[in-house]
C-alpha cells in the first residue's frame, strides 16, 4: 500500500492540472464567474502545492527520496528559476533546458517536481506572481515529466544521439507550453470572432478558433522560444547530461523516482 500512495498523488497531480485548465470549456458559467482565474486561481496554487508536499513526504517515508535527494531538487529548481533571469525570445527558454536535461537524467517523476518546484521559484525571483502561476507551474510539470519519460527511452542512445533528441523535445515543448499556457485565458475572451471562443461553439470548431488565435498571437513567440530551448540543450546537454546522470547513480538505490 505505501508503494502506491506516491503513484496515486503523481495521478491526482495530473488529474488536478487537466481540470484547473479544461474546466471552462465543461462549466462555462461557472467559469465566466471567475473572471479568468482571479477568484480561483489561489485555490488551484494551494492544491498543487499540497500535493507537492504530500508526494515528496510520501517519497521520504517510502525511502526513495532522503536528504540528498531532497537537497539536489531544491538546488536544480533554484539554478532553474535562477536562470529564467536570462533574457532570451521565446517562452522562458532560460529555465526549460534544465529541467528537460535534469528530468531525462532522473527521471519522469523527479521531472515532475522539478517542473512545479522550479517555476514557483522562478516566480518568486522575478516578481512573476500572479493567477496565471499555478498553470505555469503545472505546464512546467508535464514538460519535466515527458522529458524525464523520453530519457528512459535516450538513455540507450549515444549521448550525441540522445542530446539531439531531448533538444528536438525542447523545440517541440517551445511550442506546446505556449500552446497550453493560452488555455489559462482564452476562453475568458469575449467576442464571436473566429479566435475566439463561446459555449455551444463545439469540439471542431473549437480546435478551429482556437488555431486561428494560436497563430495570430502567440506563434512567432513560441517559435523563438523553441528555438532557444533547442539550440541550449544542443550547447549544454553533452557537458551536462553525463554528470546528471552520474550523481543519480550515486544515489542509487534511494532515487527511485521512475
Amino acid at each position: 500500500m505505501i508503494r502506491t500512495r506516491p503513484v496515486a498523488v503523481y495521478l491526482l497531480v495530473a488529474a488536478v492540472g487537466i481540470a484547473a485548465f479544461l474546466y471552462p470549456f465543461w462549466l462555462p458559467d461557472l467559469a465566466r464567474s471567475s473572471h479568468a482565474h482571479t477568484t480561483d486561481a489561489p485555490i488551484w496554487a494551494a492544491v498543487v502545492g499540497g500535493l507537492v508536499v504530500a508526494v515528496v513526504t510520501l517519497e521520504v517515508r517510502r525511502g526513495t527520496m532522503n536528504g540528498a535527494t531532497v537537497a539536489l531538487l531544491g538546488v536544480l529548481s533554484a539554478a532553474s528559476g535562477l536562470l529564467r533571469l536570462v533574457d532570451l525570445p521565446g517562452n522562458n527558454a532560460g529555465i526549460f533546458f534544465l529541467v528537460v536535461l535534469a528530468a531525462a537524467a532522473f527521471g519522469p517523476r523527479f521531472g515532475l517536481l522539478l517542473g512545479l518546484t522550479a517555476m514557483a521559484v522562478s516566480a518568486v525571483i522575478t516578481g512573476g506572481i500572479g493567477p496565471w502561476l499555478p498553470f505555469q507551474m503545472l505546464a512546467l510539470g508535464a514538460m519535466g515529466a515527458g522529458a524525464g519519460a523520453l530519457g528512459r527511452v535516450t538513455a540507450r542512445l549515444p549521448l550525441r544521439a540522445e542530446v539531439v533528441a531531448l533538444a528536438a523535445f525542447g523545440w517541440a515543448w517551445g511550442f506546446l507550453y505556449g500552446a497550453v499556457m493560452n488555455l489559462w485565458s482564452w476562453p475568458f475572451l469575449t467576442g464571436t470572432g473566429p479566435t475566439q471562443w463561446r459555449p455551444g461553439l463545439g469540439f471542431g470548431p473549437t480546435l478551429a478558433h482556437y488555431w486561428s488565435y494560436y497563430v495570430a498571437t502567440s506563434f512567432a513567440w513560441d517559435a523563438a522560444g523553441a528555438l532557444f530551448n533547442a539550440l541550449l540543450i544542443l550547447a549544454t546537454g553533452a557537458a551536462l547530461l553525463p554528470r546528471l546522470r552520474r550523481y543519480a547513480h550515486r544515489l542509487d538505490p534511494v532515487v527511485e523516482l521512475v
